[in-house]
């Protein structure tokens, strides 16, 4: 038998397939967009926000869909709207609303969704607005010894030996400051540290604490020509990790089974240590002592402030560690690390867990704050939602202000920055 040759066989007929071209314009997904009536997404009780959708058919097919308002909220709001069915000729667009009553304070992420038929496509925007910051309410949640309870936890520091170490380190000879990496022992003799500027000039000097959000290492800011500040790490965070692993960063999980254990507990007391190694400073000035802080910060400022009355004002940015019954309720979900923990060992539940988080619940704590208060929050922040915040904030009876940055999440950007300053400016005369 004769066997073809490679010539032969490339010269042998065959049938060549296509595959038919698809058209990506008709497959394209519709395009929706969602605004207010309000651009700072704030309205006074009693008022109404507007929204609108404003759906864009980019395919050369039909759109057939069902659109769907949603909300996530503890706040007391009418239902949403019912589902509609929509139908957009190809390029076509059209616009659907609804108006949105708060007869009571409160905050809500509103959501619309398209789900169009047949593809299992989903689009969703999202926006928060509210009413009557300054009125939110979040209940107490105080166990009877409570206070006892950070009684005996402040005696408790006290009888630690702080050992306070100050070591200079390099800092730039053009820096209106020198820096000093600080060292000193917290409540279960737990090694902390921080790094501290102290300006050039004579002193004493107003002084600003910062401390750390989730997982944060804080470092020198370099900016201190008038004031100190003592940029301080919690146990588990930047330089404290000596005693305290910083990971697995599973901070607010730590010890929760029982509240003498909890990371909170000694975390909390770092920074009212913190506080007391600027108080043994006689370039301090003790009547200017400030706490920052964002996020977890936010939450530790407050409950400093609150632990410490040797604090003068405290700015708490995005503050988390408060309003938990409410923190879940609005962030929640399946799977998540909580429900993780709670299933990880039998009889934990969740009645038990949000017993131990009461004793450092910063809404149980702020009605101790009798300082200058400063609050800044981002109206979009899905990470701490500004429920939460003001459910802290409003229970302080000390003077207070707070902003709202409308289109900010869970970050706040340098102009607040800059509007900190200003803040804490007004008070001290000096920063």
């Amino acid at each position: 038998m004769n066997t073809p040759t490679l010539i032969g066989l490339l010269c042998l007929p065959f049938a060549v397939q296509t595959t038919p071209a698809i058209d990506a314009q008709a497959t394209l997904p519709p395009k929706l967009q969602l605004t207010t009536s309000e651009e700072g997404g704030m309205v006074e009780v009693g008022k109404s926000v507007f929204f609108e959708a404003e759906v864009e058919n980019r395919s050369k097919e039909k759109l057939v869909a069902t659109l769907e308002w949603s909300y996530k909220t503890v706040a007391d709001l009418p239902a949403p709207p019912e589902k509609t069915s929509i139908e957009i000729e190809p390029h076509g667009v059209q616009t659907f609303g609804f108006e949105l009553p708060f007869k009571k304070p409160g905050f809500a992420m509103v959501s619309c969704e398209v789900l169009v038929d047949g593809s299992g496509q989903e689009i969703v925007k999202s926006i928060r607005v509210g009413a009557g910051a300054a009125k939110v309410q979040t209940k107490l949640t105080r166990e009877r010894d409570f206070k006892k309870f950070w009684k005996r936890t402040l005696s408790d520091l006290k009888k630690v030996d702080p050992e306070f170490e100050c070591e200079p380190r390099d800092n730039p000879a053009e820096a209106p400051c020198d820096l000093y990496e600080v060292s000193m022992r917290s409540l279960g003799g737990v090694l902390v540290r921080g790094w501290l500027e102290v300006p050039k000039g004579p002193g004493p000097f107003p002084t600003l604490l910062r401390v750390p959000g989730y997982t944060q290492n804080m470092q020198p800011i370099g900016i201190s020509a008038d004031s100190i500040i003592f940029s301080f790490n919690i146990r588990a965070h930047g330089n404290s990790t000596d005693d305290v692993p910083g990971s697995p960063v599973d901070y607010w999980l730590r010890g929760l089974d029982d509240k003498q254990e909890y990371f909170y507990r000694g975390a909390y007391m770092d920074c009212v240590r913190a506080v007391d190694y600027l108080c043994s400073r006689d370039d301090v000035d003790q009547n200017q002592i400030g706490i920052w802080g964002g996020s977890q910060g936010g939450g530790m400022s407050f409950a400093t402030a609150a632990l410490d009355q040797r604090i003068d004002y405290c700015v708490a940015d995005i503050p988390w560690l408060g309003s938990w019954e409410t923190y879940f309720t609005l962030t929640r979900e399946e799977g998540d690390e909580m429900e993780e923990w709670l299933a990880a060992k039998e009889g934990r539940n969740f009645k038990d867990m949000l017993k131990t988080l009461s004793y450092f619940d910063t809404v149980n704590l702020a009605d101790r704050i009798k300082c200058p208060t400063y609050m800044g929050v981002g109206l979009q922040d899905s990470i701490c939602p500004p429920t939460i915040s003001f459910g802290v904030f409003n229970r302080v009876p000390g003077p207070k202000e707070f902003r709202i940055s409308p289109k900010a999440g869970h970050g706040l950007g340098g102009d607040h920055l800059t509007w900190v300053l200003g803040e804490l400016g007004k008070l001290s005369g000096k920063l």
